[in-house]
């Protein structure tokens, strides 16, 4: 039995691998044409097994060797893609997964896809295949026939030191070759017996095998290496037959098609495959735990508050010595954050994978036909809400296709394309990003959601809700406009997830609809959650934050608003009009006014919004706390840093803040 740490390196370590062995699946299923996505199939394939094997994953390694199989049979010609081939090769897929997480499915399993996999593949050759298989056997026959293979190998010396194992090398060359081959021990490059070191490796092997030998299966042998090694195949070929051989050749060659004859005459290399030199500046990768990378970031959290209030320190002393130094220091820690900051940041492509898949699921649970785009997957967040997006994303690419899409019949009756369209696209606002999925489909009836949010008593009858707060219905717990439990949805657990999901990462839901034309869920997410840059401001006796990416501008505060107490008015600035929250009768601070007020101009959605503040600090870097359970409900702000003087400041979520104040859109929309 493997243990629990050998298992969880294994992981890691196919991690890669089996995402692009889903998303070649996937995409096999629209271009079942793709060879070079077969070949990309069998590659990973090929490398699961190997890497399995080595790890003690005998199981695994024994499955995927007859998956593996079915592709080869694809590759060589003997079978074409189907959708049957493609339906059990996800449900393989899925195996592989499990048998990774350390599950134990049953062993009548691994048998029943085998056979599937054997069945889907036992079809007889395509045409097109068979044509190609001619006029490569005639544009060998013009060059003369195959006699065997000349391999010549030298493997990294640190090949052992990585766990590699030359014997297994060899092996797996004598399984491919049978047991006529020969091999052969090159020494030439052993160093003198006071510099030989046993970790390193120096040998060189030459290898003849046999004429039946599949050159791919060699060179796949060596997939993991060959950046690193020193390798050369080469075809052993038998004298050039007779001019009248060559001249029938060359009438096959006619006979198939234009493309078929445009392959003979370039056939496959067959001399040598240069050796490829180890760069000197190859991107070295390693992994480490996201437990340590966390430390990391407290830490660099730590650094930036102690930066803090040494500057201030530096300030009061005014020492011009003690202020380079401050500098010098301040410039390291913003380096070392930014650098921490890039680390943590992972493209939303690493989740997109499971969603094509969910994607390919839904089309046949449903049977409706649509087209799943992604846009924008590489948009970066911060790890910690990359972790929690998957589950909320699900559940509304799931609502999208069950209840926002219709069948093909009824969008052809409404004068749309039978295929429908789910979109899922990223992009950066400000401080934040949006994470939005949307669909052609019969979009969102608020007459209709408000009725069923009446009739469970969410609402009273004589409520009078916007169009906007309508569609946050959706998102309240048991609330379902199925009419029936399925699979897929109806109990009305799912969209309330959603929303809580959100929340915890400081973010917010926003639905738009248009009834017959679509719905759109847009999650609205900060960009991370440790360190920002923000903008230090004061309001009577106290001080706040306001993340520096959101502010486009500070102006002076207009005279006309100077001498209101209303939390909120509208003015005309830059030649529009904005809507002004006064920050002091907001947050009702104490302390004289100041003698020449400011306004903030910063960005929410699609608004921009003017915050009155007494007095403009300046920017800095801002170590993210998170409040307590006790202020949590404080929804106007997103948490707490830590100022150099040791005080605390509150952190403005302006979004939040432009909502409670009625001054979002869906509130313009109420007002009106």
């Amino acid at each position: 039995m493997i243990d629990e740490e050998t298992q969880e390196i294994f992981r890691q370590e196919t991690e890669a691998l089996i995402e692009s062995l889903q998303e070649c699946l996937l995409q096999l299923n629209s271009t079942p044409e793709d060879m070079d996505l077969v070949t990309q199939v069998f590659r990973d394939l090929h490398t699961l097994k190997g890497t399995g094997a080595m790890f003690g994953f005998a199981r695994l390694a024994e499955f995927i060797h007859d998956f593996e199989a079915a592709f080869e049979q694809v590759r060589s010609g003997n079978a074409v893609v189907t959708p049957d081939l493609i339906a059990v090769s996800l449900k393989a897929y899925d195996l592989i997964v499990a048998l990774l997480e350390g599950e134990d499915p049953a062993a009548e399993k691994d048998a029943e896809l085998k056979a599937a996999l054997s069945a889907a593949t036992s079809g007889d050759a395509a045409p097109a295949a068979a044509e190609a298989e001619v006029v490569e056997e005639a544009a060998a026959e013009a060059k003369g026939e195959i006699e065997g293979w000349k391999l010549r190998y030298k493997l990294p010396p640190e090949f052992m030191e990585i766990g590699g194992n030359p014997v297994a090398i060899l092996e797996e060359l004598l399984e491919i070759g049978g047991p006529d081959t020969k091999v052969e021990a090159i020494v030439d490059g052993l160093p003198a017996l006071a510099e030989l070191k046993p970790n390193e490796l120096h040998t060189a092997w030459e290898l003849l095998l046999p004429a039946d030998a599949d050159e791919e299966e060699i060179r796949d042998v060596f997939m993991f290496h060959e950046d690193s090694m020193e390798l050369e195949l080469t075809a052993i070929r038998a004298a050039a037959p007779a001019a009248v051989e060559v001249a029938e050749a060359e009438v096959t060659v006619e006979e198939a098609p234009a493309a078929e004859t445009a392959k003979a005459e370039a056939p496959k290399a067959d001399t040598k495959k240069p050796a490829a030199k180890k760069s000197g500046s190859a991107n070295v990768q390693m992994r480490v735990s996201a437990e340590r990378l966390d430390d990391i970031m407290d830490r660099v959290g730590e650094l930036v508050i102690a930066e803090a209030r040494l500057s201030d320190l530096a300030q009061k002393l005014n020492d011009p010595n003690l202020t380079e130094v401050v500098e010098d220091i301040r410039r390291l820690a913003l380096g070392l954050r930014d650098t921490t900051m890039a680390i943590r940041l992972t493209p939303l492509s690493s989740i997109t994978g499971r969603f094509q898949r969910l994607a390919h699921d839904l089309a046949g649970k449903t049977g409706k036909d649509f087209d799943f785009v992604i846009e924008g997957e590489e948009t970066e967040l911060d790890k910690t809400v990359i972790e929690k997006l998957s589950d909320p994303l699900v559940h509304i690419l799931r609502n999208a296709v069950d209840h926002g899409l219709e069948d093909n019949d009824t969008r052809v009756a409404a004068g749309k394309p039978a295929r429908g369209t789910v979109r899922l696209k990223a992009s950066y606002s400000g401080a934040d990003v949006l994470i939005s999925v949307q669909d052609d489909g019969k979009g969102l009836d608020p007459d209709f959601i408000l009725g069923r949010a009446i009739d469970r008593g969410l609402v009273s009858a004589d409520a009078n809700l916007s169009r906007g707060e309508i569609f946050q219905l959706l998102m309240a717990p048991g609330f379902s406009t199925a009419e029936q439990v399925t699979d897929l949805s109806g109990r009305g657990v799912g969209t309330d997830v959603v929303k809580s999901t959100v929340e915890a990462l400081r973010g917010s839901v926003e639905i738009e609809s248009e009834l017959g034309a679509g719905s759109s869920f847009t999650l609205r997410l900060p960009l991370t959650l440790a360190i920002i840059d923000g903008l230090l401001l004061q309001v009577g006796e106290d001080r706040y934050t306001v993340p520096l990416a959101a502010v486009e501008g500070i102006v002076e505060e207009p005279e006309a608003i100077r001498d209101g107490s209303d939390p909120t008015t509208t003015v005309e600035l830059r030649e529009k009009l904005i809507s002004i929250m006064r920050l002091r009768e907001i947050f009702e601070t104490g302390g004289e006014r100041a003698e020449f007020p400011k306004v903030v101009l910063v960005r929410t959605g699609d608004q921009q919004i003017g915050l009155a503040v007494d007095r403009i600090i300046g920017s800095y870097q801002t170590v993210i706390k998170q409040l307590s359970p006790m202020h949590s409900r404080l929804n106007v702000f997103s948490g707490a840093t830590i100022l150099g003087d040791g005080d605390v400041a509150l952190i403005v979520d302006v979004a939040q803040l432009v909502k409670a104040q009625g001054l979002d859109q869906d509130g313009k929309e109420q007002a009106a």
